[in-house]
């Protein structure tokens, strides 16, 4: 296999669209007549997508979602990888293009884009800020920007509460990140609806930071949305792995499900402590009989 021959492409896009269905049936043929694989969200409100595919097939996809018009300066982030980063394609009409369920909101009116070098400044001025992490818990456990507030969110639809619990810092500078932007841009917009002065979205998230400054403000791994699972961007060792083992405390960034199908919980774990609870979160779990089955690493 020739190394780094394949493509990983992050994008979304916020506008009007309004042929979600015929954009599906269109989409899916082109991908499956050329290789591309992942999961693309489309709505009336926007486009949301992760695909990877060939090198060639790749170049071929971004003209492809470029002849729309309403996606012809779509922003396409790309990360190399040796192999197809997903097993199947999924097109699928959405209501929304990240579950929020929080009512409407005015994308006019998002945070104020903020650049990585920006940020960067915002640090070594030792100005007075706060920066949020708009992700679910399980994201932020392993990786997070440096004293960055961390909400124990489950899913995004709990922004509405983080906000209330952030009302008391109106008049502060607020920046918002996610892993790619698309939620910070909604969460953004959310907290200026509701009164909040000067709020500031990462621009790219942190795919973009990461790739221009790996070993700088940004503290362990970044969880994706792809067989992957996670990356890891640092290179020093103490910046690598911040989040800790379900068992036993130690660094890791590892995900597992617990492998009784009737559990299924998610748990952060090192490889020594996978194996020897039998890739279960309890003993309970382990003595289960509707356990999946167990391949070798």
């Amino acid at each position: 296999m020739e190394p780094d021959n394949y493509r990983i492409l992050l994008f979304y896009k916020y506008c009007r669209f309004n042929e979600p269905e015929k954009f599906l049936n269109e989409h899916l043929s082109f991908c499956q007549n050329n290789d591309i694989l992942g999961r693309v969200w489309i709505s009336t409100e926007g486009i949301n997508a992760t695909v990877s595919g060939k090198k060639e097939n790749i170049e071929n996809y971004k003209k492809e979602i470029r002849k729309y018009p309403e996606f012809a300066d779509i922003w396409f982030k790309e990360d190399k990888y040796n192999k197809h980063a997903f097993q199947k394609i999924h097109v699928r009409v959405k209501k929304e293009i990240v579950n929020a369920s929080f009512g409407e909101v005015d994308l006019s009116k998002t945070g104020k884009r903020l650049k990585p070098s920006e940020l960067n400044k915002l640090y070594e001025s030792n100005e007075d800020f706060l920066i949020v992490d708009a992700r679910n818990e399980y994201e932020s456990m392993i990786g997070k920007f440096k004293n960055a507030i961390t909400p124990p969110m489950e899913t995004f639809r709990d922004w509405p509460k983080v906000v209330e619990s952030l009302k008391k810092y109106k008049d502060k500078t607020i920046v918002t990140y996610c892993t790619g932007g698309i939620r910070c841009e909604k969460a953004s917009a959310y907290l200026v609806e509701r009164g909040f002065q000067n709020v500031f979205q990462l621009e790219g998230g942190i795919w973009n930071y990461v790739n221009q400054y790996p070993d700088k403000y940004w503290e362990g791994s970044v969880f994706v949305f792809d067989e992957r699972r996670i990356v890891t961007p640092n290179t020093k060792p103490e910046l690598k792995h911040i989040g800790k083992c379900y068992y036993c405390g130690k660094p890791t960034s590892y995900y597992i499900n617990c492998h009784n199908q009737d559990c299924d919980r998610l748990i952060l774990t090192c490889h020594q402590c996978k194996i020897e609870n039998e890739y279960c979160c309890s003993e309970q779990c382990r003595k289960a009989p509707n356990k999946r089955k167990r391949f070798h690493g």
